[in-house]
């Protein structure tokens, strides 16, 4: 019995550790401004983010190359990613898992054959750190003047089977129309961004 409680809850926890929602404190707030910063891309260049951004804005969209949730979503960040910056909104991703969890060959394959925009690495997680970004996929949508507009999840749905919000979506369409956004901040869900210092796996 005290066999099968432990098999229990060490699953409970293993399901709350990949599925975590976002955290709702900390980090950089909705009508925050950011100010531009330089990391290295996959592409071994460095890049600010003032020169990935359209001049609509930009969307940091933090994403890891092992992530069940994040590969889900794989079509329709792409999908969204080619339709708004066609409206001058890009799509820039972030990793910031350790190296342990993610190699940077694995991580740079994955950005070459799943995503159709740049990939920053975020080298002992600071920008996640400075964001406050605890999963992935999760998204921030900045201005062309850099302010934060939305903050949390794509969509409300992982499986795409089932999509009643399209968060993201909506938001942009606002942003591009000079409308107020009506959900400026939902839950993210997905997997947790592995921390220098977390286990690699």
């Amino acid at each position: 019995m005290k066999q099968k409680a432990f098999v229990f809850f060490a699953i409970l926890s293993l399901a709350t550790f990949i599925f975590s929602p976002t955290a709702t404190a900390g980090g950089i707030e909705v009508g925050a401004t950011l100010e531009d910063f330089t990391m290295t891309g996959t592409d071994g260049k460095e890049h600010s983010f003032n020169s990935l951004k359209g001049k609509n804005g930009a969307v940091i969209i933090f994403l890891s190359a092992q992530c069940p949730v994040v590969k889900a979503y794989i079509e329709r960040i792409n999908s969204v990613a080619a339709d708004y910056k066609a409206k001058g909104i890009n799509f820039i991703g972030v990793n910031s898992n350790n190296r342990q969890a993610e190699s940077l060959e694995w991580v740079t394959s994955d950005a070459a054959t799943n995503f159709k925009f740049p990939m920053l690495i975020d080298t002992d997680n600071k920008l996640a750190d400075k964001f406050g970004a605890t999963v992935t996929p999760e998204v921030y949508f900045f201005d062309s003047n850099n302010v934060l507009k939305y903050h949390g999840a794509i969509d409300n749905d992982r499986s795409g089977k089932n999509i009643q919000e399209q968060y993201l979506r909506t938001a942009f369409d606002a942003a591009l129309m000079n409308k107020p956004i009506e959900k400026t901040k939902t839950n993210a869900f997905g997997c947790t961004i592995k921390r220098v210092g977390m286990a690699g796996k």
